[in-house]
């Protein structure tokens, strides 16, 4: 397993940015730019093979008619919005519309189940009511270790679907509640989120080019 990496900074610049010059302002930017890199290649480098074959399973799961459900809290639930808006809405003219749909979405059933039962249901309730088997799920959290998504996993697991995790740090509990879980790392946030984007879109590709549509991106 890969060891996380720290955030870090740049000890050649002064700490206090008001001070700074132009140069060490170009220098910061390019500094954070560099950190993103090295985390997206050590990231892609250890999952490029899982995600190949998970490209292909997806592809068959929707081939026979199955859906995505995906899910994620704060930043995360953005990030699954982001998925599911890809597969519904594809930005290349000539692939097909996948049904991909996000739990994130329905503020009255979020705040029902989260005032009537607990914060912790709010997914495992909608999947165990829409979700069927053979479908899939992906469940994203930068620290692996969010009640509401463990739960919805070993739901989701229990109906014989489909489960993935986008994780961070050491991956959390999603590492061992997901049948992929891709964690990055990093102990930073903003890494941990830019690199779960590049994978949703690499994902969404992949999928429609095992799905046989072509390869144009």
């Amino acid at each position: 397993m890969m060891e996380p990496a720290a955030a870090t900074t740049n000890s050649a610049l002064p700490a206090n940015g008001a001070a700074a010059t132009p140069a060490e302002w170009h220098e910061r930017v390019m500094h954070k730019c560099r950190e993103s890199v090295e985390v997206k290649q050590k990231f892609f480098e250890r999952y490029a093979d899982e995600i190949a074959v998970l490209s292909q399973k997806m592809a068959s799961r929707f081939s026979e008619g199955h859906k995505l459900w995906v899910m994620g809290n704060g930043g995360s639930a953005c990030d699954a919005q982001h998925i599911a808006v890809e597969f519904i809405h594809p930005i290349i003219e000539k692939r097909r519309a996948l049904p991909a749909y996000d739990l994130v979405s329905q503020i009255p059933v979020l705040t029902a189940i989260s005032n009537d039962k607990d914060y912790a249901r709010i997914f495992v309730d909608q999947l165990e009511l829409w979700g069927q088997p053979g479908d899939m799920v992906i469940a994203i959290s930068t620290s692996g270790n969010s009640p509401n998504l463990i739960y919805a996993l070993e739901a989701a697991q229990a109906k014989n679907m489909l489960t993935i995790a986008f994780s961070g740090k050491d991956g959390g509990r999603l590492a061992d509640a997901a049948e992929y879980c891709f964690t990055v790392p990093s102990y930073s946030i903003h890494r941990i989120q830019e690199s779960h984007v590049a994978l949703l879109h690499i994902l969404w590709d992949l999928t429609h080019v095992a799905m046989g549509e072509e390869d144009v991106i």
